[in-house]
């Protein structure tokens, strides 16, 4: 090799050196997910515990992350992040309007009497809640802002009754990806939260119903995977994925159950098994365990019936178990997730108020 040669070769490592000194620290080669399951007021959990997450971060947690889903309480959680709000402002969300959100502003004998009458209710021909407490609460929060204001791309699952077919907000992350930027935050939200029996059906801006996106994929992790591979063409030895649960109800199972038995315990082992396969296809698409580390699966076993969709008393009790979880989890995320932010999401369409 001549003397000339050398000094070009020694000029471009120079230079490769000096650009590799620009480049974002630790997570240039990766992208990464944010999901959060679906679980009612047990969305305390995963708000307070990335909450505490953020306390030690210099932006809000949300500004960390490539895409985010999230489904019914965890969609609420998700567009909140993905629109730049911090985690505790969301918390607050949680521990403020939770009560009027379930009717449990009421204690003593009337409060009682209120609750009989909602179950009655529910039980016979009705949803439990009135949906206007939480469409309030979430007006106050997200105002009229549009899907299309998200600084993150954002899946938010919901479910079409009419044609019994899968619904899903997207923001503009692909070219094909025409319609729902222009969505409210709101009207989302609602919808992946209209959990059937518990609140009715949410009719959109655009007259379209939707109901709760926990009928179908309640723990959002798998479709978060495929869309970052299948959608975004993102490598997937290059993810890593945040898993955030609503806490996993321990039941015993019985070797044979007559129909009157069963049937109560449908709904939770439906939504335990679709939350192990939704996390079976991510482990599969992105080498997990075998290969490598991809998935953080933060959630805890509880004893069944302790914390239901919809006791607001147990908020105290929620955060306490998540800033536990916190604590022992921050050394292991910080070095997978939170080094730096993640590169700016550029949409392929925008608001028309956001275009300059």
């Amino acid at each position: 090799m001549s003397e000339q040669q050398g000094q070009i070769e020694d000029s471009e490592a120079d230079a490769a050196g000096d650009m590799a000194a620009l480049a974002p620290r630790g997570h240039a080669q990766s992208k990464r997910v944010l999901t959060i399951d679906g679980g009612g007021i047990r969305g305390t959990f995963p708000a307070a515990f990335l909450a505490n997450l953020e306390q030690d971060l210099e932006h809000p947690i949300g500004r960390y992350f490539d895409l985010i889903a999230g489904t019914s309480t965890g969609g609420i959680i998700a567009i909140g992040l993905a629109l730049g709000m911090r985690a505790a402002d969301i918390l607050k969300l949680y521990e403020e309007q939770g009560p009027a959100i379930f009717a449990q502003t009421r204690g003593g004998l009337v409060g009682w009497l209120g609750r009989q009458m909602r179950k009655g209710k529910w039980f016979v021909w009705g949803p439990k809640y009135d949906a206007k407490p939480l469409e309030g609460a979430l007006t106050a929060v997200f105002g009229k802002r549009l899907l299309g204001e998200a600084q993150t791309r954002l899946m938010i699952p919901a479910w079409h009754p009419k044609t019994q077919g899968v619904y899903i907000f997207k923001t503009a992350h692909h070219e094909r990806l025409k319609t729902d930027y222009r969505e409210r935050a709101v009207d989302a939200a609602m919808a992946t939260a209209a959990a059937p029996t518990f609140f009715r059906q949410h009719i959109t801006a655009n007259d379209v119903g939707l109901v709760d996106g926990g009928l179908w994929a309640n723990n959002p992790t798998g479709i978060a995977v495929v869309e970052a591979v299948a959608t975004l063409g993102w490598p997937a030895d290059r993810l890593k994925v945040l898993s955030v649960g609503c806490l996993e109800d321990i039941k015993v199972v019985r070797e044979a159950y007559g129909a009157a038995r069963l049937a109560p315990q449908l709904s939770s082992l439906f939504m335990a098994g679709q939350s192990h396969g939704s996390l079976g296809i991510a482990h599969i698409l992105t080498g997990d365990p075998h290969e490598r580390r991809a998935i953080y699966r933060i959630s805890q076993p509880v004893p069944d019936g302790f914390y239901t969709l919809d006791n607001t008393s147990r908020i105290r009790d929620l955060k306490d178990r998540a800033f536990a979880e916190a604590r022992i989890q921050k050394p292991i995320l910080q070095p997978a997730f939170f080094d730096d932010p993640a590169a700016q999401f550029q949409p392929e369409y925008r608001c028309s108020h956001d275009q300059t």
